[in-house]
């Protein structure tokens, strides 16, 4: 019988999108309010990748990455995400834009294993946590320094190599901070 321990701290990081730089400014500002200082943050990445958002956020669509020095216990993930949901509303009123959803915001954790992002939407992958959210393994680490996609990552998730930097420099930022705890 295995033993049963506590799961290691995970690094969070949120993944925004919009098209209005003053929507990344005012979420890095609230994220860091509620989950302490940034320690990582990605240029904007031009999201190429679909259309899905179009209709709901405009064009020109960028990704931008935060990720945050204090490492979470990954079972709070499911109120990261309901916690996210919410300051997208707060923040749409307070970003002038003629969209109805001017930014959205995708909270995960990197581990020293994998890459997981929070859902609201459930699927054949995706595993309940509580209270309407979903956590999805969207990505795994392969020895040799990459990040290896599964049949139902996010084509930006499984082939952005702008992605796969700033995670890679999360999961060693993550990697450090548990050697340091040892």
């Amino acid at each position: 019988m295995a033993e049963i321990r506590p799961a290691e701290p995970a690094k969070l990081i949120v993944g925004a999108l919009s098209a209005f730089p003053e929507a990344f400014e005012a979420a890095r500002e609230r994220l860091a309010e509620r989950f302490g200082p940034v320690d990582i943050e990605s240029e904007p990445i031009p999201f190429t990748f679909t259309d899905y958002y179009r209709e709901q956020m405009g064009p020109g669509l960028l990704r931008k990455f935060f990720a945050f020095a204090e490492l979470i216990d990954p079972a709070s993930l499911p109120d990261v995400k309901i916690w996210t949901n919410r300051l997208e509303g707060e923040l749409g009123p307070r970003i002038s834009a003629a969209v109805p959803r001017p930014v959205n915001l995708d909270p995960g954790y990197i581990t020293p294993a994998k890459l997981v992002l929070a859902s609201a939407k459930d699927f054949s992958h995706r595993v309940y946590l509580r209270d309407g959210i979903y956590a999805e393994v969207t990505l795994h680490y392969e020895r040799g320094g990459t990040f290896r996609s599964y049949p139902w990552t996010f084509p930006d998730y499984a082939s952005c190599p702008d992605y796969h930097r700033f995670l890679l420099q999360a999961r060693d930022a993550c990697l450090r901070q548990l050697h340091s705890r040892a």
